[in-house]
């Protein structure tokens, strides 16, 4: 009997828990240094808030938290779905669904990071 091989089949392993923990780390690096960042403007202003982001590397690494962030919740969305869709096409197209989103919202934070 031959195995059919299923479209939408998970990747379960070391890789993705790997990733999930790294991306997880680095938001937390991340989120601390932003904080410590934040709580040494000298005032909670546009111009001061604007400042901080002004600086290349603080851009790239705020861009990097994000995806980060995204691709940590497509390892965790995609698992969901795995686990309690069990109709292919469904499945399938929540996917996509999500996949598309993801990166919709990557290209908007490239956005919103760059026209500061």
């Amino acid at each position: 009997m031959v195995k059919q091989r299923i479209v939408v089949g998970a990747h379960y392993g070391l890789r993705d828990w790997i990733a999930q923990r790294a991306t997880a780390v680095w938001m937390v690096i991340y989120s601390l240094i932003f904080g410590v960042a934040a709580l040494m403007l000298p005032e909670f202003s546009y111009e001061a808030w604007s400042g901080l982001f002004s600086g290349g590397l603080f851009k790239f690494f705020t861009f990097l938290f994000f995806l980060a962030l995204f691709y940590h919740a497509w390892i965790g969305v995609r698992d969901i779905w795995m686990d309690y869709i069990k109709p292919t096409g469904v499945r399938l197209a929540l996917h996509l669904v999500t996949l598309f989103l993801l990166v919709g919202y990557a290209g908007w934070v490239a956005q919103i990071l760059w026209r500061l």
